[in-house]
Parts: structure tokens; sequence; C-alpha cells
């Protein structure tokens, strides 16, 4: 049937087709203003494997989603589209996490640096990872060039600086919302250099464009981390539990979003961690922490940049992980309503 979008054979109130597109929608890349890019990788994963199953997992969980948004009912008709995963890289991934296992546990039973075998496994691993992100960058480059917005879907937190330099790049100045369980401002982590948990210092180091970062619901971060977001005058850390004591003294929750704004400038990259929400929203992600922040604290948040008049020019879901049994569809679930926030309030005019 027609729809009022005129999409032939298109009902956005009917349920879910998956036809390889997130949530069903009918655009190509082409048609669509907003991108997303599937990367399923998590090589350097240091706790719990899984969310290169991620993409996979949100997108058939994202049949499910409906289509009307309270905050912006008519954006999916702006045009969401998926790019196609890239099958090489999740194969390359799968070989290289053997390196990195192998690596992990080197250290775990108090190995050394001085061996030559762990000295080629990071290396590969290090040359590996650098690969995907030149394939993210070049492929968020295209897009972007082509006047779409783009969101990567991971996979780890390794994998969207290759997105995060191409759209600094274009908007010089960029600030960066993180919202995460941890800082990631640890220098090559295990060795190495595009861990999951080096992503915001490996932007802070490679993308010169960005000129702040917002990090909201932190909880878990080392002594290193502290002392480079205490020393770096472009870091900002709102940690958990500051956000916690000021919410016992009866700050409202609007109010400290206030205050978390205020260090951002117009154009803002979201960088959305699923480990910064609460457990009970991701169960199998692979690095849980205890606290984060509520579903509805998370969109408060994401609301109240465009609302403040700021635009989300691009944005990244990642660590949304499966359960291993795969019959537990929790964590995509969640995942898949996050996604199409993100997607929407991108979509969103900035309020004046």
């Amino acid at each position: 049937m027609d729809t009022d979008t005129n999409i032939p054979g298109f009902d956005p109130n009917a349920p879910g087709v998956n036809n390889g597109n997130f949530f069903g929608l009918p655009f190509t890349p082409e048609e669509a203003r907003l991108v997303l890019l599937p990367v399923p990788w998590d090589v350097t994963v240091s706790y719990r494997e899984g969310t290169a199953y991620g993409p996979d997992a949100i997108l058939e969980a994202s049949m499910q989603v409906d289509l009307y948004d309270v905050h912006h009912p008519d954006g999916w008709k702006q045009g969401i589209g998926t790019l196609p995963a890239d099958d090489m890289l999740e194969l390359r991934g799968r070989k290289l996490r053997e390196d990195a296992r192998r690596v992990i546990e080197h250290w775990e039973r108090g190995g050394t640096a001085d061996n030559e075998s762990v000295r080629r496994k990071i290396q590969r691993v290090n040359e590996g990872s650098a690969r995907m992100n030149e394939h993210v960058y070049r492929e968020a480059s295209r897009w972007l060039d082509a006047g779409k917005k783009v969101g990567v879907v991971g996979g780890d937190h390794s994998v969207p600086l290759g997105a995060i330099r191409a759209v600094a790049e274009r908007h010089p100045g960029l600030g960066i919302l993180h919202v995460d369980a941890h800082a990631d401002l640890r220098e090559a982590y295990e060795g190495f250099a595009c861990s999951h948990a080096s992503i915001m210092y490996n932007v802070l180091h490679e993308a010169p464009g960005v000129k702040t970062l917002v990090q909201v619901g932190v909880r878990d971060f080392c002594d290193d981390e502290a002392a480079l977001a205490a020393a770096d005058p472009r870091v900002t850390m709102f940690d958990d539990y500051a956000l916690g004591e000021a919410k016992f003294r009866g700050e409202s929750w609007d109010g400290i979003c206030g205050k978390i704004l205020a260090g951002l400038p117009d154009k803002v990259y979201v960088s959305f961690d699923i480990d910064g929400l609460a457990p009970q929203y991701c169960p199998h992600t692979g690095t849980p922490v205890p606290g984060g922040l509520s579903f509805a604290e998370a969109v408060y948040l994401l609301h109240a940049v465009v609302r403040s008049g700021r635009e989300i020019v691009g944005f990244d879901l990642c660590e949304v992980s499966p359960a291993p049994s795969g019959e537990d569809e929790w964590d995509a679930n969640v995942g898949a309503r996050i996604l199409y926030k993100l997607c929407n309030f991108a979509l969103m005019r900035p309020w004046k």
C-alpha cells in the first residue's frame, strides 16, 4: 500500500520486515539523509566477548521498533539507510581476536613484555585494528562528502575512531558527548594501540578538530585516566558518583543536563557505549559496571542536546552484546531503541 510518505509498498504501521536495513526502512544509503555503518568487530575486548555480533542483533531487534517517535514523529521519513557490513572485516576480526585472546591470557598469567611471540601478536592486532579504523574513516568520509550524516553501529568501542576523525575534519571545533561506564583514556591498553579502552585517548591525539570531550556516567577508571582528565582542558568528566550525589542533594536531572551541555559547542558528536546505562539494560555487554544512567535519563540528555540549539552531526552506538545462548534478546532490544533515538535526534533541526 501507499503511505503518507509516498513510498509504494511500505506501511509504517505494519510489522517490520528484515530487508537488511535497520528498522526495516525502505531507503537506500543514496536516498537517505542518515547512513548507518555497521562494524562487527571486538578484537581487543578485555573481559567478555560478543559485541562483534551487536550489529546483527540490533538489526534483528530493530524490526520490533515502532516508527512513531514522540520527539520527532516524522524523523524516519527523512531516510535512514543501512550500509552492508564488510564480511571480510568481520572474518579478519575473528582471526585477530585469537591473537588478542592469547596476549590477554599471557598478561593474566603474569607474563612479561619480552616474549617475541606476544610482540608479534600485538603487532598483528595493532596493524589489523589500524586497517579497520581506516576502513571506517574512508566509509564515513565518503558519505559525509555526499551530504549525509553517519552513525556507526559497533562492535566494541574501538570502532568509531575513523568516523570521529572524519566528522571532526568537517566540523572543526567539534564537541564529543561521551556516555560510558569507562573513561576510555588509557594509552595502548594491554599493548593494543586501538583498544576499546583507548578510544578517547586516541581521539584526543588523532582528531585535532575535537575541541571538547564531555564524559557522562563514568564509574570505572584508573589513576592515569583520572590524571589525564584532570590535566587536559579539553576533557570534562561527570562521573557517575558526582551525578548521584547531585541527585541526592535534590538537583533535577534537567539542571544537571544543563551543566553537562555547558561544555559542548554547537556541533556535537555522540559516542554512546551501552554500558553507560545501568546494567539491567545491558546485562551481556562486554564490561558491565554497577550504577549508570536510566534509559529515560539517557534519552532526556540526548534530547536536551538538540533542544539547546546544538546539532548532533554524527554518533556511534557500541558494546551492545547479545546473550551467548542467543535466547535473551534484551540487550539488542534496548540497543535498537537507543539507536532509533540517536537517529531521530540527529535528524532533528536544532531548536532556536
